[in-house]
């Protein structure tokens, strides 16, 4: 997911530089909000296997 983030983020600056300002903030906002959804995603499998804990294999 990360991965689309930078993606998103790249287009935006090569749509900057370019002069295209409404396709740069959308792209921009695009990459904010995929960036962001990664991030809540990690909390969330982190805390999960904190809670899950570590499994004994007998």
């Amino acid at each position: 997911m990360l991965g689309w983030a930078v993606t998103f983020l790249v287009v935006a600056l090569v749509a900057a530089l370019l002069g295209f300002g409404g396709i740069a903030g959308t792209a921009m906002e695009a990459a904010k909000l995929v960036f962001f959804v990664a991030i809540v995603l990690f909390a969330i499998s982190a805390v999960m296997g904190l809670l899950r804990g570590r499994s004994s294999s007998l």
